[in-house]
C-alpha cells in the first residue's frame, strides 16, 4: 500500500543525473596520537594530506585514512548521525529511542529527549536522522523510526534552551505507512542538493514488495520536506524514486549531484548503486551484477562477510562505506558514474562493526561504531564516534 502523507507545500525539483556502470566484487549481512590505518588490499595506503581532487580528476588508487580524536564513547545502539551548524553532532539511539547531542571537543553528551512512539525490536527502532534544509530558521530535526504498526518519518523542533531531556518538541508526522518487519526496515534519510527528502526503505523479508511500485517497501523514496511526493518523481503522484531494492541503508551525493546508495544483499552480494530516477535495481530477481536487461547493475559488489554495508558518505572524490559484518571502512574512488579503481578497505577489524559515516567537509569524516546493536561484541567504551581524515 502507498503511504499516507501529511501537509503540502510546493517545492522545486531537480532530478538526479543518469549513469554508467562498473563492477567489482558484494554481500549480505544484517547487516591520543593519530593512527595511520592500512588497507586490506595488496598495497598499503599512501602517505599524504587529504586534498580534494580537481573537478573531473581521477582520485588516486590507494587513498589514506588517519584516525584522530574520539568524539564520544559509551553510546548505546547508535544509528543516525547529523552535523549541527556549530559542528556539534546529533546521534540517535535505535533501541533507546533517544537523540543525544555530542560536543566533540569535550566529549560532553546531552540527551535532547525521547521520540514518542518508537517501538524498537530486531533491526527497527529510532534509525536515520536529518536536519531540515531550513534548520537555521526552523530548527527541525527529521527522524525515521519504527512504531508498533509501521515505519514513519516525523520532524521535531529542537530547542537547546530547554532543560536536557525536554529539548524536543512534539513530533509532526510527515510520512507514514512504510512496511515494518523484524528486519529490513531500511531507515536512512537525507536531504539532497534539490532540497528534497530521500528515504531508503527495506522489503521486510516480503520480497514481492521490492517490485511492487504501489508499495513503499524496498524503495528509495523522494519527498518534499512536508512528506508529499516530490515534483518530478518518475511515477507521477508517487513517492517512489527507484525500486527493486532489498534493504537500502546508505545515501549520499557526489560532487556532481549523482545519488549513490548502499544495499544489503542476501547470501551472495552486497551492493553500491548509482541511483537513477525510475530504475529497477533487480531484487528479488537479481542480487549483485546480473547483466540482465531492465535491471540497473551495481558499480561495485562485495561478499557478505566483507561488507554488510550501512551508511555511506562522499569525500575527496570517493564514496566511503561503513561495513557491519565486514567490520571495515570501504573506499570506492569515483570517476563520473563509474568506480575509478578497485574498492579498498581500511580499519579492518579495528573498531568492530561500523554503522554510519558522515562527511564534515575538508577531507573529514565522522564514523559511528555499532557493537552494542545485539550483534557485536562490545568492548569498554563502545559504542563510539571517531574523527577520520581521508584522501
Amino acid at each position: 500500500m502507498i503511504v499516507q502523507h501529511l501537509a503540502v507545500r510546493p517545492a522545486l525539483a531537480v532530478a538526479v543525473c543518469a549513469a554508467l556502470l562498473f563492477t567489482a566484487g558484494c554481500s549480505s549481512g544484517d547487516d591520543g596520537r593519530p593512527d595511520k590505518a592500512r588497507t586490506s588490499a595488496p598495497s598499503t595506503s599512501a602517505d599524504g594530506s587529504a586534498t580534494s581532487p580537481k573537478p573531473g580528476a581521477v582520485p588516486p588508487a590507494e587513498g589514506t585514512v588517519t584516525v584522530g580524536r574520539t568524539a564520544a564513547t559509551g553510546l548505546r545502539s547508535p544509528w543516525g548521525l547529523a552535523l549541527l551548524p556549530d559542528d556539534d553532532l546529533l546521534v540517535s539511539s535505535r533501541d533507546e529511542g533517544t537523540l543525544t547531542r555530542v560536543e566533540p571537543q569535550s566529549r560532553k553528551k546531552t540527551e535532547l529527549g525521547s521520540v514518542p512512539g518508537v517501538a524498537p525490536g530486531g533491526e527497527g527502532g529510532l534509525l536515520g536522522i536529518a536536519l531540515s534544509p531550513d534548520y537555521a530558521t526552523d530548527h527541525m530535526v527529521y527522524a525515521y523510526f519504527t512504531t508498533e504498526s509501521d515505519n514513519r518519518i516525523a520532524r521535531m523542533r529542537y530547542d537547546a534552551k530547554q532543560p536536557p531531556g525536554e529539548q524536543l518538541g512534539a513530533p509532526d508526522t510527515v510520512f507514514k505507512g512504510i512496511p515494518k518487519g523484524t528486519n529490513h526496515n531500511g531507515g536512512r534519510i537525507a536531504f539532497g542538493p534539490d532540497g528534497m527528502l530521500y528515504v531508503g526503505t527495506g522489503e521486510t523479508y516480503r520480497t514481492e514488495l521490492a517490485q511492487d511500485k504501489k508499495s513503499t517497501g524496498g524503495k528509495i523514496l523522494r519527498l518534499t520536506p512536508e512528506g508529499e511526493p516530490a515534483p518530478g518523481n518518475p511515477f507521477g503522484d508517487s513517492p517512489v524514486y527507484s525500486y527493486g531494492h532489498r534493504n537500502v541503508q546508505g545515501l549520499a551525493w557526489d560532487g556532481s549531484g549523482r545519488l549513490w546508495a548502499s544495499e544489503f544483499g542476501q547470501d551472495t552480494w552486497d551492493e553500491l548503486n548509482h541511483i537513477v530516477a525510475g530504475d529497477d535495481y533487480g531484487w528479488p530477481d537479481a542480487e549483485g551484477r546480473s547483466g540482465r536487461s531492465g535491471y540497473h547493475d551495481p558499480i561495485a559488489q562485495w561478499r557478505t562477510d566483507e561488507a554488510s554495508p550501512s551508511g555511506i558518505a562522499y569525500a575527496e572524490g570517493s564514496i566511503w562505506m561503513a561495513g557491519l559484518r565486514g567490520e571495515r571502512l570501504w573506499r570506492i574512488p569515483l570517476h563520473g558514474a563509474k568506480a575509478a579503481h578497485e574498492p579498498r578497505a581500511f580499519l579492518e577489524g579495528k573498531y568492530g562493526r561500523l554503522r554510519t559515516v558522515l562527511s564534515a567537509g575538508g577531507g573529514k569524516l565522522w564514523l559511528v561504531t555499532s557493537e552494542t546493536d545485539s550483534r557485536g561484541t562490545p568492548k569498554k567504551g563502545d559504542d563510539r564516534i571517531l574523527e577520520l581524515r581521508v584522501s
